[in-house]
């Protein structure tokens, strides 16, 4: 009798905070998941960033999702947790991530580790080691979140070799991006046009590609990019999840889904 076959997680257990209306974070995670690993979630509604800076710029305040989820996750007996969203760690800026971090922490036993997407991405961008990367924006990132974006690695010293607005079709076109999500655009994401667009739009200088939004359809094209690019594909639950392990010390390679989580 084999007893090991319901994912409880005798490897490990990992915690991650979601955007509450979001499905495609679990969905990615479950497809890549090496065996005996199990992740939870906790959802937040609140805007981005999930944590506010003070008006000194020295503390954060936690949104309500943010303080409810982290009491209830403290119970779980996790191994790490991840702020699951790219917007906090570009809104919130320089900073941000080890903020959130040290505050988290605190409501915690010492033993969790505790990253965010942001931090993530990094850790992968030096695991493959990238010096010019393509970014790869969601068609629901309006005028400042990608502002907010292309600043958030300029300040962390990470030179784009340009950067990509998914176009998400007629269909969409012509929505506002702040109104893409409400409507409906999460559930209606296809891989096919995303894939052709970071195709023909990847910079020949472009030594990898950055896919940003944890939100953002795109795992099930990893391995394709890369074998037609021949260069590194990062995507953002990709990268969360291999660093997640990382920092439990897992040990676990997981085919199918690019070069970060195959090595």
């Amino acid at each position: 009798m084999d007893i090991n076959r319901d994912n409880w997680g005798h490897r490990a257990r990992i915690g991650m905070f979601i955007v509450g209306s979001e499905a495609v974070p679990e969905a990615e995670w479950w497809a890549m998941m090496p065996a005996d690993i199990s992740v939870h979630t906790a959802r937040v509604t609140a805007r981005a960033p999930w944590a506010n800076w003070d008006s000194e710029h020295h503390d954060l305040e936690l949104s309500e999702d943010l303080s409810r989820g982290l009491k209830q996750f403290a119970s779980m007996k996790l191994d790490a947790i991840v702020i699951g969203h790219s917007s906090s760690s570009f809104i919130g800026g320089r900073g941000w991530d080890e903020a959130i971090i040290e505050q988290l922490s605190a409501g915690l036993d010492d033993t969790v580790a505790v990253t965010t997407n942001g931090l993530d991405i990094f850790a992968a961008i030096n695991e493959m080691k990238l010096q010019r990367p393509f970014l790869v924006l969601p068609a629901w990132f309006g005028q400042t979140t990608v502002e907010a974006a292309l600043k958030y690695y300029r300040d962390h010293d990470v030179e784009l070799a340009g950067h990509l607005s998914y176009d998400p079709g007629p269909n969409w076109r012509d929505i506002p991006p702040s109104e893409m999500y409400p409507r409906g655009a999460g559930f209606d994401q296809e891989v096919v046009p995303l894939y052709d667009q970071i195709i023909a739009g990847c910079p020949d200088d472009a030594d990898g590609v950055l896919i940003a939004g944890t939100g953002f359809r795109c795992v099930a094209i990893v391995d394709a990019l890369e074998k037609s690019l021949k260069r590194p594909v990062i995507s953002a639950n990709q990268a969360s999840l291999w660093h997640c392990l990382k920092l439990g010390n897992i040990e676990a390679k997981v085919d199918g889904y690019g070069r970060l989580l195959s090595r």
